[in-house]
């Protein structure tokens, strides 16, 4: 059995004993994660969030681009139209953590330049080799982005190798 077969077997399991049709497009903790694509890092599983309680947002190296921005800047409007405004109440995490694979190329402006749409000269501003100040910089661009007014927005790092987060920048 291939991947593909085995991941729909695991659906129609899923489908029969824990989907719940009452689930609603907002999430029950008004909480939007963004963080990264590594495998050990699935930001609902590593902070113990139930189906339906979280958004998650995933790209490499867990970064607030100017894509993710775009991105948020979206789905609030989305929300609008669902009537749940993203917004007041909300919150938003940036999860980053220890051994990340964006570290392996902090030194390749010619990858990271375009990622982050920027000048490849600009890179070190970004700490890329540093999860704990790259979190620091990302929850600053979350908060000063003005299309995002009311949101609560907090950092943390998940160290691969114990399991724990820790908080980097309060809420």
């Amino acid at each position: 059995m291939g991947t593909v077969e085995k991941l729909v077997d695991r659906n129609r399991t899923f489908a029969a004993t824990r989907f719940n049709d009452r689930l609603r497009m907002r999430p029950d903790l008004a909480t939007i994660v963004i963080g990264c694509l590594d495998s050990r890092v699935d930001p609902a599983v590593v902070l113990g969030a139930e189906h339906g309680e979280i958004q998650v947002i995933r790209n490499v190296g867990g970064r607030v681009t100017p894509h993710i921005l775009e991105e948020l800047v979206t789905l609030r409007e989305v929300a609008r139209a669902a009537t749940s405004d993203i917004g007041a109440g909300w919150e938003v995490i940036v999860l980053h953590h220890t051994q990340c694979g964006i570290t392996l190329i902090k030194d390749r402006p010619d990858l990271l330049g375009p990622y982050f749409q920027l000048d490849g000269k600009d890179l070190p501003g970004l700490s890329v080799g540093d999860p704990w100040a790259a979190v620091a910089h990302d929850v600053g661009a979350l908060r000063s982005e003005t299309r995002l007014p009311g949101i609560r927005v907090s950092g943390l790092v998940y160290d691969v190798t114990t399991g724990l987060v820790e908080t980097v920048v309060q809420p």
